[in-house]
Formats: C-alpha cells, structure tokens, sequence
C-alpha cells in the first residue's frame, strides 16, 4: 500500500533479471525488504533466498526490516549478509581444497603490516625505499584488481611498484604458512575455488534460487565474477544501485558493472526509481544538474515532494574564516532551536582539512564527532588479548605467536625468539613446532599454557576460559606496571573486560560458539566497516567526516566544505583523465544529496601551502551545480580583484594521465 508505481513494479517483478537503478533517497531499502517479502509470499522458501550487500549495518537493517514485514515467526530466514561474510561461509566449507586450514585465521591490518615488514627485511628493502603501509596499499589494490601475485610484475610501472610486485609473492606464501588470510583474499579465494573447482561453484549456486545484490555499483571485479557464478543457473538476479553514487573506484569498484547490467543479461528488465523522499526540490535541482555533465551514465532525473530554503554558496577569505563561520552558523542556528548539534554535517574532500574546524568546535566548547579514528580494536591492550585468542584458535599464527610470546614477559628475550625463529626457518616447520623442541624452562611454560587453554576452549564456555587467561597470564597487572596513572589503568582494563563482552554477546547470538567464529565475527566487523560509527552518530554531536563515510548517511542540515580545484576535484583526478573526474563529480553528487532541508557549498578565496596562503580557483562543480558553465566569472570575481587583474581561471581540460591511487 505504500509504494509507488515503480517501487510496485521492482516488488512484484520476481523472476529472471531485474536492475533496480535506485536514486538518492528513492526507499532502495524498502524496495529490496519488500521484494524478500514478496519472495515469500509467492511460497520461494525463505533459506533459498540470498541478499547481499557492503557493510553490516545495511545487512543488520535488511534483516530487521524483512523480520518486521514477515512478522518474525518462521522457522527459516533468507540469507542476508555482506559480500565479505557470505564468502566466509563459503571458504569454512570449501578453503581446504585451496591448501589452508579448515580454521585459518582473517589477519587484520596490523597483522598484515607485521608481515610486510618482515617480507621487506627479507628481501632487504628498506622502509626509506617502501614502507610496510605502501607495500601493503599495492598489494590491496592489485588484489582489489583481482591481480594474483605472479600477475603483479606485468602490471608493475614504477619502480616502488616492481619492489612491492616480488614483495607481493613473499607477502602471500608467509599468510599461506601461517594458515592464515586477509580481507581481499576473502574475495579472492571465493572466486579462486569458483573457478578451480566446478562442483564447488555448483554446489554454492545450488544453496540459491533468487539472489539479491545491494550497492551493485559498488562491486569490484571478484564480486561481479562471484555474483554471475552464483546466478547463471537460476537467473533470478536483483541488482539493486545507482551508477551517480559510485565512487569507490579508487578501491576497485567498477562502475561498468552496473552501466553493463543489460549487456551481462540481455533479457533483463529495467525499473527506475526517481522519487526522492529526502531533499527538498532546490537541493534536488542542484544535484541533477551537477549529475548530467557526465556522459556515461543511465539517463535519470531526480524528483522531489517538498520546498524549502534555497541553497547557497559561500565564499570565504580563507580556511581560518570558513571555518569560523561554520562553527559559528551551527552555534547560532542550535542556540536558536532550529536543531540539534547531531542534525549538522561538515563533510570534507580529504582527510586533512577536519583539523581546523576541529579547532574552532573545541574553542567554541560544541560537541562533535569525527568519523574514523583509531577503531575499538587497534588498541594495544586489545590487539594483546585477540592475539592470545589467535593463537588458541590455530596455533600456525606466527605473527600472533611473536607478539604475545613475551607479552606480559616471562623471560623470553628477543635473542630466544630469534634463535626459535631460525630454528623453524631452518626445518622448514611452523614457529609453534620449534616451541614443542626448545628445551628453555618459560618457552615450555608458554606453549603448555596455550596448550591448557586450547583444549579448555573445546570444553567450557567461552567467556569462562578466556576470562581465567586473561588472570593466568596475569594481564591486570601487566598494565598496572606499564602504566603509572590510574585513570590510565582503568580506562585500559575496561577494553579488556570490553573484549570479553563482545564474546559474551556473540556466545548468546551463535548456535556453536568458538574461538574461531568470535575472531571472524570481529574480523568482518572491524575491516568492513568502522564500528565506531554508528554509535558516534547516535550522539548529540556536529558530524565532522569525509564525503566517502558520509554515502548511506543523511542529516537535516549539510555543508560541503573546500568547493576548489585541486580539493574537489581532487588534484589527483585533475591530473588523471575524464574517468576520474566522473568520480569526483558523483562524490560531489553524493554529499549534496545528504542534506534534507539545508545545504550551504563554502569556497575559500585562499588557502595555506607551506605556511604561505596561496589564491585557489573555485570548484568547476560550483559553475556546473548552478548552471553558469558558460559564464564562470560570478565566483572568480572576488579572486579577480585579489590577484592584481589576473583573467578568472575557467575549469582546465585535464591532461590525459593514469590515476595515482585513492584519495
């Protein structure tokens, strides 16, 4: 009953393939948990139902949703769930068969930064030359690129990138060794046992008869490959997305995939969904007319349901005044009652330009939030305690093994762990094997340690054994020694006990609880998503964030800050092509279409480089998003006067030049 036409026509469409292009707050969500609902009704089991979308708070809200609609009471549920978890599932069953354990572990990025700096000690290139985070943001984007590590030396330029490319190998064997992967081969393995193994791929595919796909513009090349193998059969495929929001290509996602979508099933029907439910019309007038400057895109115009305040652009001396009105407007717009500090956004291009408006919220005493951050569990203490838990669940974790060997110390100095390390080096075994041979006193009491609570952990609750290690290797009072202060103390041990927690939380939530589903339950929260950030966003608190964490998001008043060349379009893009200028301009497309009521664009007249302010050319979006392309001269005016009768710079044609990586 509360559908419009085209929403009805994307629910009750229920078989062959089905492209949902779904604009900006045109209820994509509701559409997907009606269309599940629907499913349903018409007597498809619900377990033979799989929807798979990017991040578990979208998943959490499709499950809660279609709960509400069928009403909670049947014995089965469709499978929801992230592309990184479903394939998780899929890896417990099958990963054997691609040489790792059955329990392998999911390192996180501190593990992986610990592999990297070995792999580069190996091979004696030095951190001046490639650091561990760069030689790891190579390897992710090949990966992201489906490039295998023997593919990488093909597609190497530079030469930092043939250094990471015969590093990627080293990288990849030590995560085999330690029976262990990380979060892009979750992806890659998948597709990897897809195409290796047929009966794999069809027994997969035969779990399903109706799939579908969430955020499809966001899909890299292993998701578009997972989700065809997982279909061909049954091709009662939904794709549901909006080519205008894809902006991550900087991570691998491609917006042909959903630009192609006809082409992949020529027989598919294609349903658009151009409503908008949460801007008001001048908003929604900017944002098409921003949107329609680029070419490649499916043809769609947004249409809004309600008035309000006309949109505005302010230019501003610098970034030391724009963000003193920013701040400024927020605390009398809150002090007046027209909303509360959590109904305003600040969203930036980069991560660098918070700093100042971080500054003038602290000096003007306004609560904010800055999205990101250091996570929950890249906490010493934390990283600490999850490693011990690394290690109970597969013993093969030598990172995990190196960082808790001594940790609190018992004696086992670094010339024992370099000598246990050659020792396995040189047999070819796992540091764990060479433990089990050392005849030193704390080395034997260490691995009987983990011993007595590997198999206690097959035995007794959970929450039980890892609460008594914790006491057995007497962490409470490790922190007590390496922390004079007391606050510090318990601000510490409370993320400790924090840990334990979320073990007793997701002990009531699973059928078996084990060390190893705690650890991939965690390892798919934290790298998929901040998980911070939807408690940060529950408080009442100015949002402070970029415009990539702020896609899904919608807030009552926005402003877009940094509206120049070199910002937004990012520098990067400017010198690339006109791919990446599409990007920029959907990116811009985005965060104009989270704002409901308000949206204010600022533009500094100068910024400082160097210490020095420098005169900045405002943004071509400014020009295209108000309809003066022709004339551009509105905004240079001012930079006119300020730079001693210089002609105003129209936006430049940007030279042809390759990406240079993410923002």
């Amino acid at each position: 009953m509360d559908l419009n036409a085209p929403q009805h026509d994307a629910v009750h469409t229920l078989s062959g393939p089905l492209l949902v292009l779904a604009g900006a707050g045109t209820g994509k969500t509701r559409v997907v948990t009606y269309r599940i609902a629907e499913l349903i009704r018409h007597r498809i089991r619900p377990e033979r139902i799989l929807a798979v979308t990017f991040t578990n708070k979208a998943a959490s809200e499709m499950k809660e949703r279609a709960g509400v609609l069928l009403g909670n009471k049947m014995p089965h549920s469709p499978e929801i769930s992230t592309f990184h978890s479903l394939c998780v599932r899929v890896l417990r069953r099958h990963i054997t068969q691609l040489g790792y354990p059955a329990k392998y572990s999911i390192y996180d990025r501190g593990d992986q930064e610990s592999i990297a700096r070995n792999v580069l000690r190996e091979i004696k290139v030095a951190e001046a030359v490639l650091k561990p985070s760069d030689l790891l943001y190579f390897i992710g984007r090949w990966k992201n690129a489906s490039i295998r590590a023997d593919q990488a030396v093909a597609v190497a330029e530079s030469d930092k990138e043939h250094l990471a490319a015969s590093a990627y190998r080293r990288y990849q064997n030590a995560l085999k060794a330690a029976g262990a992967v990380d979060f892009d081969d979750l992806l890659l393995c998948t597709e990897e046992l897809f195409t290796k193994f047929p009966k794999v791929r069809a027994t997969e595919a035969g779990r399903f008869d109706h799939l579908l796909v969430d955020e499809y513009q966001d899909t890299n090349g292993s998701q578009y490959r997972i989700v065809k193998a997982l279909a061909g059969e049954h091709r009662n495929l939904c794709v549901v997305g909006d080519d205008d929001q894809s902006i991550y290509g900087w991570r691998g996602a491609e917006v042909a995939h959903i630009l192609n979508f006809k082409k992949d099933w020529p027989d598919a029907k294609i349903v658009c969904l151009e409503d908008n439910y949460r801007s008001t019309k001048d908003i929604i007038a900017w944002a098409n007319r921003l949107i329609a400057f680029n070419r490649k895109r499916h043809a769609k115009v947004l249409r809004a349901t309600t008035s309000g305040e006309t949109p505005r652009i302010l230019q501003l001396e610098d970034e030391a005044v724009e963000a003193r009105t920013v701040v400024g407007e927020i605390s009398v717009r809150v002090s007046q009652k027209i909303g509360q500090f959590k109904d305003f956004a600040i969203l930036c291009r980069t991560n660098e330009q918070p700093r100042a408006f971080e500054m003038e919220l602290r000096r003007g005493k306004i609560p904010y939030v800055l999205v990101g951050g250091m996570s929950f569990y890249d906490r010493k203490e934390v990283r600490d305690i999850m490693a011990y838990l690394k290690v109970l669940a597969n013993p093969s974790d030598e990172v995990s093994i190196l960082r808790i060997i001594n940790t609190p110390p018992r004696g086992i100095g670094q010339s024992t762990v370099k000598g246990l390390i050659e020792q396995a080096t040189g047999r070819g075994e796992p540091l764990w094997e060479a433990l089990s041979q050392s005849a030193l006193e704390p080395v034997k009491k260490f691995r009987e340690l983990i011993e007595r609570f590997r198999r206690r952990a097959t035995l007794d609750p959970l929450v039980e054994v890892v609460r008594d290690l914790i006491h057995a290797i007497g962490y409470r009072d490790e922190l007590v020694r390496l922390y004079p202060d007391a606050d510090d103390q318990q601000t510490r041990w409370a993320a400790v006990e924090e840990v334990v927690n979320a073990i007793g939380t997701y002990c009531q939530r699973a059928k078996e609880p084990t060390v190893s589903g705690f650890l991939q339950d965690i390892a798919l929260t934290t790298s998929e998503q901040d998980r911070d950030k939807e408690s940060k966003l529950d408080r009442d608190a100015v949002v402070l964030m970029t415009l990539h964490s702020a896609k899904g998001l919608e807030f009552s008043e926005v402003y877009m800050v940094g509206m120049e060349e070199g910002t937004l379009p990012h520098a990067r893009s400017v010198a690339a092509d006109d791919a990446a200028i599409d990007e920029e301009r959907r990116l811009c497309y985005v965060g104009v279409t989270r704002a409901r009521t308000r949206l204010t664009l600022t533009v500094a007249l100068s910024r400082q480089k160097w210490g020095k302010p420098r005169p900045t050319i405002p943004s071509r979006f400014l020009y295209e998003i108000t309809g003066q392309t022709q004339n551009p001269n509105y905004l240079a005016a001012k930079q006119q006067k300020r730079s001693s009768g210089r002609k105003p710079a129209k936006p430049a044609t940007p030279p042809r030049k390759r990406p240079g990586g993410p923002p």
